[in-house]
């Protein structure tokens, strides 16, 4: 390269930066060459590799757009199946609630009813026991009346006809003697 610079410096002077117009000739037709295989050859494959990867992309997008349109459709469904849900819940709550208080209700007056028919069991036992009570005292009462009367009259009164006729006639002498006296202590009070 040294040498062809010394040879150009002693014949005409020519400047170094320009190529010489062989190397011109050459490197257009290896230029043309070169364009004309990328043109026909290169380009319609890698024109063709963006087409279809172009085409991909926008496959995938439209299919994930699709997707996303089905999952908004699906949550719109899963969001209005939880509204009817949670409304029913609430239904179903309230029902509950109205059965609770009924059979509250119905628990408190099967309590009252057994309750009064404890009470009126109860009062009926006591009245029957106060009715055994004063059927025991009358004899009582009319054994001693009747040793009593003995012993005052002298005479026997051992005969129970007459012993009988005689405690009746005394207990409701002493019953209707004593009517007055409660009804009076009645109305006191």
């Amino acid at each position: 390269m040294i040498t062809n610079i010394l040879l150009a410096a002693e014949g005409e002077t020519k400047n170094p930066l320009l190529p010489a117009d062989y190397d011109l000739v050459w490197s257009s037709v290896v230029f043309v060459i070169l364009l004309t295989f990328f043109w026909f050859r290169v380009l319609p494959n890698f024109k063709k590799t963006l087409d279809e990867r172009t085409e991909a992309i926008e496959g995938r997008l439209a299919s994930a757009e699709r997707a996303q349109a089905e999952v908004a459709e699906k949550t719109a469904e899963i969001e209005k199946a939880q509204e009817n849900s949670r409304a029913e819940a609430s239904e179903i709550r309230e029902q509950a609630r109205a059965e609770g208080v009924a059979i509250l209700t119905e628990l408190k007056e099967l309590a009252n009813q057994e309750a009064a028919r404890i009470t009126a069991t109860a009062k009926a036992q006591i009245e029957a026991e106060r009715q055994a009570a004063l059927v025991s005292l009358r004899a009582e009462v009319g054994a001693l009346a009747i040793d009593l009367a003995s012993q005052v009259v002298g005479a026997s009164l051992k005969n129970d006809k007459v012993a009988t006729g005689v405690v009746d006639s005394f207990l409701s002498e002493l019953e209707s003697s004593d009517v007055p006296a409660k009804a009076k202590g009645k109305a006191k009070k």
